[in-house]
């Protein structure tokens, strides 16, 4: 549409040259004012404004949705985060380097125990989704990546978006086919769903609420109201900030745990369970839940009325349309609404470490010669050849250790590389991997060999079931 536009004022030009002077510098005016504010218009649209829809592919890593998104020309690894309202950019190698325009020094303050962080902000890029785009986008450069979410994801993760690709249009979320399907909203409505819920939407700040009846009490059965930020770019299940409410305080059965990195440093708080909680007509049994305190969670609470989040752990087992334009979000069951919620057990914060060189053993192959003498009328050899290579492979290492934890009463510290997992070579894992076995079952028995100080070390300890 922006060529089609320029070709319409150009022939306009032309075609007054004829006129009176006035008159065309008028005319010349005019166009450059209409095309200067086609240009400065934000927000996704389709290339052919009578697309209907397009869908996307993504991946699903910790439960967070993961897209290609095109910036300045430069295809980049995004999370689709609802809870964010910024596109923020992480620091980027020299390979994935961009160009970005209009650049002036801000800071940013998130979730976390620490101070705000120091970002450039770059105004005037350009974005492409598949069949999308959009001009003059606002970009938040961070500029010490302290979080390193890629390292604690097992790939390369370049940023987040979140309202700037989804307030003019709707979008379906398809968890189990792993697919976004956008529709254009002025030339579509999305197609009648069957045995849905739909629920209205808060927009504050460019984020969205909706209320969710929770049971905390783990005696009664008395249900609670709450109000909760809908949070793809959380992995887990829900958070509940303590003392929002009378009654939300963390039960007696729980543990301190990391939930999580902010922009403002690592998440704290207690991971519990609570009986139920209910969205409309679905019942969640015995999720688990986490409780921040005000610490972490400063920011936050400056919403009025917000009572936590609803994370990817519960959106997961749903299919889900969100349409910002009309202010609602719609609910559909998938099979996965009654599984269970499982967290990690072991009390080891694992993540991706770059790439290490190992030594590899090549499958054997088998040589067979023949040889022929005068005496004889010949000889048979058969010889078996073993070869090994040395190939870059991933590397995990220990983030952190908590304290009590089956890991940390082993004698697993922060900075141990590991080996192996159950004799298994670490860089035949996927980190997903990894952590489903640090998930699986209680009582599990875990044989780790790390590297410490040039080392090798053997550890065992089992998985502890706690909530």
């Amino acid at each position: 549409m922006k060529w089609i536009f320029l070709k319409i004022c150009t022939f306009s030009i032309e075609t007054l040259l004829h006129l009176k002077k006035n008159i065309t510098v008028l005319a010349i005016l005019i166009c450059l004012i209409s095309s200067s504010s086609v240009f400065s218009q934000s927000g996704f649209r389709f290339f052919d404004p009578n697309q209907k829809k397009t869908r996307v592919k993504f991946k699903l890593i910790n439960n967070l949705i993961i897209i290609p998104l095109e910036i300045n020309n430069r295809k980049l690894n995004f999370i689709l985060d609802t809870g964010v309202n910024k596109t923020i950019l992480f620091n980027l190698s020299d390979r994935d380097s961009l160009q970005l325009k209009n650049v002036r020094r801000v800071n940013l303050q998130g979730l976390g125990t620490g101070d705000s962080v120091e970002s450039l902000l770059s105004r005037n890029n350009t974005f492409v989704l598949n069949n999308l785009i959009s001009y003059n986008e606002s970009i938040h450069l961070v500029i010490n990546d302290k979080f390193d979410l890629s390292a604690k994801m097992g790939i390369t993760i370049n940023g987040i978006i979140g309202y700037r690709l989804l307030k003019d249009l709707i979008v379906k979320i398809d968890y189990n086919k792993k697919y976004l399907t956008f529709f254009n909203p002025k030339n579509n409505s999305i197609p009648k769903c069957k045995n849905c819920e739909e629920f209205r939407i808060e927009l504050i700040k460019n984020k969205p609420y909706m209320y969710v009846d929770a049971q905390i009490d783990t005696i009664g059965t008395k249900k609670t109201k709450v109000k909760l930020l809908i949070d793809s770019g959380g992995s887990d299940a829900f958070w509940l900030f303590e003392h929002t409410k009378e009654n939300i305080v963390t039960p007696n059965k729980h543990f301190k745990d990391i939930l999580g990195e902010g922009l403002s440093g690592t998440i704290y708080g207690n991971r519990s369970r609570i009986p139920k909680v209910s969205i409309g007509s679905y019942e969640i049994e015995e999720p688990t839940v986490s409780f921040l305190d005000t610490i972490s969670t400063k920011m936050a609470r400056q919403v009025q009325g917000r009572n936590g989040s609803l994370g990817g752990n519960i959106l997961k087992r749903f299919r889900i349309w969100i349409d910002y334009p009309n202010k609602r979000i719609i609910l559909k069951k998938t099979g996965s609404l009654k599984g269970g919620f499982n967290y990690n057990m072991s009390g080891l914060d694992i993540i991706h470490n770059g790439r290490r060189l190992v030594k590899i053993k090549e499958p054997p192959r088998i040589n067979t010669g023949y040889g022929r003498s005068s005496q004889t009328s010949g000889n048979t050899s058969l010889s078996i050849l073993t070869t090994y290579r040395y190939k870059f492979r991933p590397s995990y290492i220990i983030n952190n250790v908590l304290e009590n934890s089956p890991g940390g009463e082993a004698g697993l510290k922060v900075g141990d590389v590991i080996l192996s997992i159950n004799r298994k070579h670490a860089h035949t894992f996927k980190l997903s991997n990894i952590n489903k076995i640090l998930q699986s079952y209680n009582n599990r028995k875990i044989v780790l060999v790390v590297e410490r100080d040039g080392k090798k070390m053997e550890f065992k300890f089992r998985l502890r079931k706690i909530i």
